[in-house]
């Protein structure tokens, strides 16, 4: 089944648009003093750029329902109210991993030639609990990364349910 990352959809959008198009999706490239953001507001802009992606996610839903071509969908700018207009026809589900020190550990694993990401992953930490919390109030499923031995499983009975 394809993988769809919604992060590359953003690049994508910010190659065919400005600033002046879409402000919120080019801000990390023209305020520099955003990077200095608390982790809260950095959160807040987040959801702000997965909101103004919305329309272009639908319609990839939209299309891929049409065609009956299944597709996994994943990344930080997917919201989990975002197929919540489709029905059974669309299954959601957050990942959730809340743990500063491990998402630090994971970042170090993923990139072992930068320094510890520390305010990184406190920002992490935090959009995972709005994520959690947005999924809970629409019934989304919550599942704890941890243990990966069995987290696709873990994900899979989530989904069926």
């Amino acid at each position: 089944m394809p993988l769809a990352e919604v992060d590359d959809m953003v690049t994508v959008v910010k190659a065919l648009t400005t600033p002046e198009q879409q402000p919120a999706l080019h801000l990390w490239d023209t305020d520099i003093a955003a990077r200095q953001w608390p982790p809260a507001r950095i959160v807040e802009h987040t959801i702000a750029v997965a909101e103004a992606m919305r329309p272009g996610i639908e319609a990839v839903i939209t299309d891929h329902i049409e065609s009956a071509a299944p597709i996994v969908m994943e990344g930080d700018y997917l919201l989990p109210d975002f197929a919540a207009g489709f029905g059974d026809r669309v299954r959601t589900v957050v990942i959730s991993e809340p743990d500063e020190d491990q998402i630090v550990a994971n970042y170090l694993s993923r990139e072992p030639g930068a320094a510890e990401q520390r305010f990184r992953a406190i920002v992490s930490a935090r959009f995972d609990a709005a994520l959690s919390i947005r999924a809970a109030r629409i019934g989304v499923p919550v599942v704890p990364a941890r243990p990966w031995s069995d987290n696709l499983d873990r994900v899979d009975a989530a989904l069926r349910r």
